[in-house]
């Protein structure tokens, strides 16, 4: 209830509540969540726990992330399905998805 009043008071990404492993290649301080949202919401789709999803869901919200994810080269398989799920989205309509059909490992063919 706390964190749904604070998001409606101040609309920007509570960075530092985000779970730390989630920026083990960047710097936290100077991490813009604007320009780089497609880094941060792969991110929180492939490490990060459920509340940094509901944090990053609440603040791009559903449309904002399947447009981003769609643009994505690569993303973990159960990472596609779940943004699928939650945006009613097709796997064929993201970049990663056909990307990968591309390239088939030996022992997949």
């Amino acid at each position: 209830m706390a964190y749904t009043l604070f998001m409606a008071m101040d609309k920007r990404l509570p960075i530092e509540n985000l779970s730390p492993v989630l920026f083990w290649d960047i710097d936290r301080d100077q991490f813009d969540p604007e320009k780089n949202s497609a880094q941060l919401i792969q991110h929180v789709l492939e490490c990060g726990e459920l509340d940094d999803w509901r944090m990053v869901r609440d603040y791009y919200g559903l449309d904002r992330i399947a447009t981003d994810c769609k643009g994505l080269r690569s993303l973990a398989p159960e990472a596609l399905s779940f943004v699928c799920a939650m945006t009613g989205t097709r796997k064929e309509d993201y970049r990663c998805y056909n990307f990968r059909q591309s390239f088939p490992t030996l022992w997949n063919s």
